[in-house]
């Protein structure tokens, strides 16, 4: 005999008892359709969740790529700084260079690397109290610039995989050199300071400027001669300036020379003391006389265009114990 099949009755109720609706179905049919509507509402649930993680995620990203954004300007900031210190580092050093130079506190080795044939002065004492200064590797571990991984040395040839992780790496390393360049720049200058405080005489009567304000037109060396077209020493630089521009002194001295030279023509020497002399040639006019005393930015001549000259400029030499040397290499106001 058959069983009757189990049904269930589903009644919708409006506010008008007419519009009452009744709907039989099997069991099985509602589990079937209770099942598939809440697949449908997981599934939608986890539509919502996964739009709403996406929208948060998106405006996280753009919160992101503006902090990207930010960050390469200050990373271009700070690297516009950083060669504006590496600069002013270099500067420094080709000063401190020119002034060791000048008062003979070069190191051993300065003639190899300056091609200085004399020295200036008496024979100066290496500072003593060098050594007891904080050596660079004690300053750079007691002061890090960043704790942190050793970065990429791109100096010895390390690569790094993204360009933003070389770029920071870069930089890293540009900092810690130019902190280490920093604090052996400043014990070196230290070290001058404290051999030139009891030598401001020898400073005072040293050539450390141009006597002229003007480009440097020929500069010392062997060049083609442009009177005869043979190979010969320029034994000085030339400032191309015009004719009547006053010449000064680029120190303290005496006059030794001022009169006619058949090479030279109008021309100056002024003997600074320690062996040091300076010469100004193709003068057209001569305001100072032999033995006459002159101090640093006196007026001493006028340029011009006389004796062996293709045109008007000054001839500017120094010379050491004799022996012309690179006046370049005492200017302080310009490479």
């Amino acid at each position: 005999m058959n069983q009757p099949r189990k049904t269930i009755t589903l009644y919708f109720v409006t506010n008008d008892e007419a519009q009452t609706k009744k709907i039989v179905m099997p069991v099985s049919y509602f589990k079937i359709s209770a099942f598939i509507l809440a697949v449908v509402v997981i599934s939608l649930l986890a539509g919502l969740i996964d739009y709403f993680g996406l929208l948060a995620q998106s405006i996280e990203n753009k919160k992101l790529k503006i902090e990207n954004i930010n960050l390469q300007k200050q990373f271009q900031v700070v690297e516009t700084k950083l060669d504006t210190l590496q600069s002013a580092l270099e500067r420094v050093g080709m000063v401190t260079n020119k002034l060791k130079l000048i008062t003979d506190t070069q190191m051993k080795d300065r003639s190899e690397r300056l091609s200085f044939p004399a020295q200036i002065g008496p024979e100066a004492t290496p500072s003593q109290q060098a050594g007891e200064r904080m050596s660079t590797d004690d300053f750079i571990q007691q002061e890090p610039l960043i704790i942190g991984e050793n970065p990429v040395n791109t100096f010895k040839g390390e690569l790094a995989t993204e360009k933003s992780v070389a770029n920071y790496s870069t930089l890293v390393i540009r900092i810690n050199e130019a902190v280490k360049d920093s604090a052996l720049k400043e014990q070196s200058v230290i070290e001058l300071w404290e051999m030139l405080s009891d030598r401001q005489s020898l400073l005072s009567s040293t050539p450390n400027v141009k006597p002229a304000r003007g480009p440097i037109g020929s500069r010392f060396g062997y060049r083609i001669d442009p009177i005869n077209g043979k190979q010969k020493l320029h034994a000085g630089v030339d400032i191309a300036v015009s004719p009547g521009t006053p010449v000064r002194s680029p120190a303290d001295g005496v006059v030794s020379f001022a009169g006619w030279d058949e090479f030279y023509g109008k021309l100056v020497s002024i003997d600074h003391g320690y062996g040091v002399l300076t010469r100004y040639a193709h003068n057209s006019q001569i305001y100072v006389q032999v033995g006459q005393k002159v101090s640093k930015f006196d007026v001493i001549s006028a340029t011009g265009n006389t004796g062996r000259s293709t045109g008007p400029h000054l001839h500017y030499e120094v010379r050491v114990n004799g022996i012309p040397v690179n006046p370049m290499n005492y200017i302080l106001d310009e490479e």
